[in-house]
């Protein structure tokens, strides 16, 4: 299996909504520190797909 690196676009998303989920579980955010780990995991996730596909 190949990896590739994700584009600038796709990782500034994962990283948002890695930095929201991380912040939500700290700090008081209306709906988003109800669903922290939610919203880290997503950003996990579409952090792994965008380097496990090519072009993403």
């Amino acid at each position: 299996m190949k990896l590739s690196a994700p584009k600038n676009s796709v990782w500034i998303v994962a990283v948002v909504l890695g930095v929201l989920g991380i912040l939500g579980k700290f700090v008081a955010i209306p709906y988003v520190s109800q669903y922290a780990f939610a919203i880290l995991a997503v950003g996990f996730v579409i952090l792994a797909i965008a380097c496990l596909l090519k072009n993403v």
